[in-house]
């Protein structure tokens, strides 16, 4: 069962993406760096050109310059690690900067906002997260888009949550309520000894979440990493507001318009999803606004640029550089 989930799971290829990061290793530095400047002087004639300003600017909130501690270590030393796809995500983009600038830059999932500028994946809402300069990391497993060509209507009347429990205070919370409900078919994938076996299911794959009108997406360690193919889907994410964002800038997304908003504490679960299968016609249009949220993500060269913008305003404040 497993090696079958693995064929089908719906999850972006990790063969594919180790190859392509292994073969970027083999290109020089220098071919890169040629390319660097001619690429970001090209968004200045584009058509989008304020578009991927606006994006360059909500990763990077920094506007002034500001000197990094003497410890912080340059681009030049910035070597594989057990966190490879942190490597080769960060890689992808910093080969094209002189190896003697300084950053500072942390893998995982990040939940505080750094003492210094410093490159993430993610970070916290709700405060002053300037310091938190967002990249887009970790996209094997966060940034997965489907074409889904069942229609609404034809799905499930009902929600569906599957993922891993231990640790997370409101998945375990959301389990405890809607567990063997009618409303929602819950299950916990990842084993662990400190909740009911009972929740313990198989996986699922996306095409069969996918058979379901609505697809809960829960915050784990940061955000919910399922919001991204739920949102390409014609089924609908629904979810507390975030309190995370990453790349995808969950922070600008509008409830009940990009998504079903429900309390954090889940508690009116029941009532959202009864409304929202009486009232088609605006489930639809969430959908619609849903699709119209991801389509600029789909574009490859526009996202090569953003990031190449991201640090390149970073690095040239941080080492105080023109």
């Amino acid at each position: 069962m497993n090696i079958i989930y693995t064929l089908h799971s719906g999850k972006n290829n990790k063969f594919i993406y180790y190859v392509k990061a292994y073969a970027r290793e083999l290109t020089p530095k220098f071919v890169c760096r040629r390319r660097c400047k001619s690429l970001l002087q090209a968004i200045a004639t584009r058509p989008d050109a304020d578009y991927i300003q606006q994006r360059i600017d909500y990763y990077c909130r920094l506007n002034t310059p500001i000197t990094l501690s003497s410890d912080s270590p340059t681009l030049g030393e910035h070597h594989r690690s057990k966190s490879k796809v942190y490597y080769f995500d960060s890689y992808e983009f910093t080969r094209y900067f002189p190896d003697h600038l300084q950053w500072r830059f942390l893998k995982g999932d990040i939940t505080y906002v750094p003492d210094q500028p410093t490159i993430v994946k993610s970070r916290p809402l709700q405060c002053d997260n300037s310091n938190s300069v967002l990249l887009k990391l970790d996209k094997i497993r966060h940034f997965i888009f489907v074409n889904d060509h069942q229609p609404f209507s034809a799905k499930q009347s009902k929600a569906i949550f599957r993922g891993k429990i231990a640790g997370k205070e409101n998945r375990i919370r959301f389990m405890q309520m809607y567990f063997g409900s009618d409303i929602c078919d819950c299950g916990e994938v990842g084993k662990s000894d400190d909740t009911p076996t009972e929740w313990h299911t198989s996986k699922k794959t996306i095409r069969e979440h996918l058979d379901y009108k609505f697809v809960i997406a829960l915050e784990g360690n940061d955000v919910a990493s399922n919001l991204k193919w739920i949102m390409s889907s014609n089924s609908i994410a629904v979810m507390p507001r975030p309190t995370y964002e990453t790349w995808f800038m969950e922070g600008t997304l509008i409830p009940n318009y990009h998504y079903i908003e429900i309390k954090p504490d889940f508690s009116d679960l029941r009532e959202r999803l009864q409304y929202y299968t009486t009232h088609s016609d605006e489930a639809e249009q969430i959908i619609r606004h849903a699709h119209e949220f991801v389509a600029p993500f789909r574009d490859k060269t526009r996202e090569k640029l953003i990031a190449l913008g991201v640090l390149d305003k970073y690095l040239k404040l941080v080492n105080d550089t023109k």
